[in-house]
C-alpha cells in the first residue's frame, strides 16, 4: 500500500505498513494504543483512493491472504525487556545506499520478539539524516527493513529545529530536493519559508551559474528582496548546489541585517545559520565515503574569513554528537516506552550503535558522561569505520553488523541479570529457569527454560566478531 504525496502533505503522520503485518496484527490483537491506532489507520487508508501494491505481492492482495511466511510480526502478549533500549543510527548501520544491510532485518526481528529470551525489545531510530518529513523517512525505512516505523521513534538531523518555529518569522531553508525542506519547514510552523530559488527567480544574477529549470522556475515564489527580511538560515538536508548555495549564505552571513544585497561593513550583522549535522562525510552507495553536510559548513566559515579578511564566522550544528540531540532522544524514547510498551520509566541502558566515531561514538559518550543513565557506545564495521583504523572517539565495544550489536547488547543485559541473581556466586553454579530480561518472573510456556551449565553460561559463550573494549 502506497500513500500518495498529497495524503502526505495534507493528512498528517502517516505510517504505511505492509498489508500481510496488518492481516497478522488483525488476528492477534484487538486491543487500544498504537497497534489498534494503526488497524484505524488502516482502515481509512483502504477508504482512501489509494494505489494497491504491497510488499511481497506484486499482483496485489486481500485482507483475507495468507500471511506471508517468516513474517517478523510477533505475538502482542510477548513480555518487553523494560530495562534497556535501543537507538539506531540508519545509514551505514541498517542501510547502504538506499537499500536494507542483510543483517539489519534480522536485528529487527530479534528486538521484536525472535530471539531466545522471548522478549520484545523497544528501540528507536536517531540519524543525521532529513530533507524528507518524519513521516515519509518512516515510510522508506518500514518498506526497507520489512518493519513498522512510527513517526513518534524516529528523529532527523532537522527535528529538533521545530522547537525554533516561535524564535524567527521568515526563514531561508537549504538543501534537499526541490521544494520538499520547505514543505518540511512549513510542516512544523515556520511562517514564511524562502528557498534559494526564491531568492534566484528575483535576481537571476545571483548565481551566476545556476540558472532554475522550468520546474524550479514554477515552484519558486516571487518575491521582492529588498524588503524581505530574513531572521535565520536552516540547513536542513545536503545541498544539492554548492556553489549556488554557497553564495546565498555568503551573501545573507554579509549583509546587513538579514536583507539581500546589502553588504555589511562590519560583517557581523547577519542572520544566524543552523546546520541540521555536522557529518563531515556519510556512508552511501559508492565503496569510499561521501562528504556531508559538515564539509559545507566548513567550507562557509573558511571561505566567509577569506572575503571578509579574517573576520570568523559562528555556525551551530544540530544532529549527533550534540547533547542536545541526544536530550531530545532520550524524551522520545521515554514517551515511546511509555505509549507503545507502557513502561513508565526511562531505562537503566540505551544501547546506542552507530558507524560514525566522529559523531556516533562521540556524541554517546559524551552524553553518557551527563546522563543519568547508560548511554553504551556500539560501533559497527559496515559504514563510515574503516577496519584497520583507530577511532578519534572509542566505543565500549566493535562490531561487525547490527546484528552483532543487538547480540551483544541481550547477552550483556542477560549476564548482568545473571550477576544479580547469583548474588556472587560463580554463574555455572546457577540453575536458572523461567529467567527473564524484564524483571519479571514470566508465567506459562511463553518464555524459554534456560538451564545453564558450566558448557552452556552465557559468560563463556561467543559473540560473533565483537572487539574487547567495554
Amino acid at each position: 500500500m502506497t500513500a500518495t504525496e498529497k495524503e502526505i502533505k495534507e493528512g498528517g503522520p502517516v505510517v504505511v505498513v505492509p498489508e500481510r503485518m496488518m492481516v497478522q496484527r488483525a488476528k492477534t490483537h484487538h486491543g487500544t494504543g498504537f497497534a489498534a491506532s494503526l488497524e484505524s489507520a488502516r482502515s481509512e487508508l483502504n477508504a482512501m483512493d489509494l494505489d494497491e501494491n504491497p510488499l511481497g505481492s506484486p499482483g496485489g492482495s486481500s485482507s483475507t491472504s495468507p500471511v506471508t511466511p517468516g513474517s517478523p510480526v510477533t505475538p502482542a502478549d510477548l513480555p518487553t525487556a523494560d530495562t534497556f533500549a535501543f537507538a539506531f543510527d540508519i545509514d551505514g548501520v541498517l542501510i547502504r545506499g538506499g537499500r536494507p544491510i542483510p543483517e539489519a532485518i534480522e536485528a529487527m526481528k530479534m528486538l521484536n520478539g525472535e530471539n531466545e529470551y522471548g522478549m520484545k525489545v523497544p528501540y528507536i531510530f536517531l540519524t543525521n539524516g532529513g530533507g524528507k518529513t518524519e513521516a515519509e523517512r518512516c515510510i522508506d525505512l518500514s518498506r526497507q527493513l520489512d518493519i513498522e516505523v512510527s513517526p513518534a521513534q524516529f528523529i532527523c538531523g532537522h527535528t529538533p529545529m521545530r522547537e525554533m518555529v516561535e524564535a524567527y518569522g521568515t526563514v531561508l531553508v537549504v538543501g534537499g530536493e526541490g521544494e520538499k525542506c520547505r514543505q518540511v519547514a512549513e510542516g512544523y510552523g515556520f511562517r514564511d519559508v524562502i528557498t534559494p530559488g526564491d531568492i534566484i527567480k528575483d535576481n537571476a544574477d545571483t548565481t551566476p551559474f545556476r540558472k532554475l529549470t522550468k520546474e524550479e522556475h514554477s515552484n519558486s515564489k516571487k518575491r521582492n528582496f529588498g524588503e524581505v527580511k530574513i531572521e535565520a538560515i536552516f540547513v536542513f538536508a545536503d545541498s544539492r548546489d554548492w556553489a549556488g548555495d554557497i553564495q546565498i549564505i555568503l551573501d545573507l552571513a554579509m549583509s546587513k541585517g538579514g536583507f539581500i544585497g546589502t553588504l555589511s561593513e562590519t560583517f557581523d550583522e547577519g542572520p544566524p545559520i543552523y546546520f541540521s549535522h555536522n557529518d563531515i562525510v556519510w556512508s552511501a552507495a559508492h565503496d569510499n565515503v561521501r562528504l556531508g553536510m559538515g564539509a559545507l559548513r566548513k567550507m562557509i566559515e573558511m571561505l566567509f574569513k577569506d572575503v571578509t579578511k579574517g573576520k570568523e564566522l559562528d555556525t551551530i550544528a544540530f544532529g549527533k554528537p550534540q547533547i542536545g540531540t541526544f536530550e531530545f532522544a532520550t524524551r522520545l524514547l521515554q514517551q515511546w516506552r511509555k505509549d507503545e510498551h507502557r513502561c513508565n520509566a526511562p531505562p537503566d541502558t540505551v544501547y546506542f550503535v552507530g558507524d560514525t566515531p566522529e559523531s556516533d561514538i562521540r556524541g554517546t559518550n559524551q552524553f553518557n558522561d551527563k546522563s543519568k543513565n547508560d548511554w553504551y557506545s556500539i560501533l559497527v564495521r559496515t559504514g563510515v569505520f574503516q577496519e584497520g583504523t583507530e577511532p578519534a572517539y572509542k566505543p565500549r565495544v566493535t562490531v561487525d553488523t547490527v546484528l552483532d550489536a543487538v547480540k551483544h547488547g541481550m547477552k550483556h543485559e542477560f549476564n548482568k541479570k545473571l550477576r544479580a541473581a547469583s548474588g556472587g556466586l560463580p554463574l555455572h553454579t546457577l540453575a536458572m529457569r523461567n529467567f527473564s530480561l524484564n524483571g519479571e518472573t514470566p508465567v506459562g510456556t511463553k518464555t524459554p527454560i534456560l538451564e545453564m551449565s558450566e558448557s552452556n553460561t552465557p559468560e563463556g559463550a561467543s559473540t560473533p566478531a565483537v572487539a574487547p573494549g567495554q
